[in-house]
């Protein structure tokens, strides 16, 4: 994963209000993760959540969680909790993820498919408005609402539908290759499920997924 787009300047107590500094790498995944604890919640219907709530589910101090989010301004109440509306709008505002960000999903497969059919990203302000593949037979076909279509419309796309990300659900002979053309057509972040090294420069953000990881990583903290 690199992180080469997120500069370590303000720390949790600091001012947000200090717009031209970046958050930490820390306060930033922290936040990320209780962003994606409240938006489940808020589609489960609850109202207000408790700071030891949001320990249980992401692993992170009740006290930690409380300073991260005082530093910003008082969002919660005591013995109510936090409002969860309110608090998932003032998180997107402290990570500059308000608003509607358009995804280009290369690879019209099952994991393509899966991906396209999921709530995951469109739950955060992120919706896909192209697929791609480079398979001649997948050319055309519909992937939920979307036709798929070939690798060469890329560069057109991206500019006609703004897109700075792209989702590459592809084998992974095939990920430079087009990580290459992404970068040409001005894409800047690049989200990458399949197992290649990508080499970019140094002004576009490469984020490799890996289950295989994640469980390995949970798997170490079980056993020690």
């Amino acid at each position: 994963m690199s992180y080469r787009d997120v500069a370590v300047g303000r720390e949790a107590g600091e001012d947000a209000s200090a717009g031209a500094e970046r958050l930490s790498l820390g306060v930033a995944a922290r936040l990320s993760r209780y962003l994606q604890v409240l938006t489940q919640a808020r589609k489960m219907g609850k109202e207000t959540i408790s700071s030891q709530e949001l320990s249980d589910y992401t692993h992170v101090n009740s006290t930690q969680i409380r300073r991260d989010l005082s530093g910003f301004g008082k969002f919660g109440k005591r013995g109510v909790g936090y409002n969860v509306d309110s608090l998932v709008s003032q998180i997107r505002k402290i990570l500059r993820t308000s608003g509607q960000h358009n995804i280009a999903l290369f690879g019209a497969g099952h994991l393509g498919n899966a991906i396209a059919s999921s709530d995951i990203f469109a739950d955060h302000g992120f919706r896909i408005v192209a697929i791609f593949d480079t398979d001649a037979g997948k050319i055309g076909t519909r992937v939920g609402s979307h036709e798929v279509r070939p690798a060469d419309d890329l560069p057109r796309v991206v500019e006609d539908e703004d897109i700075v990300v792209a989702v590459l659900a592809v084998p992974g002979a095939a990920a430079q290759t087009l990580a290459d053309e992404l970068v040409d057509a001005g894409v800047k972040i690049i989200f990458n499920y399949s197992e290649a090294l990508l080499q970019v420069p140094p002004e576009v953000t490469v984020h490799t997924s890996s289950p295989a990881v994640d469980l390995l990583y949970a798997l170490y903290f079980y056993l020690t």
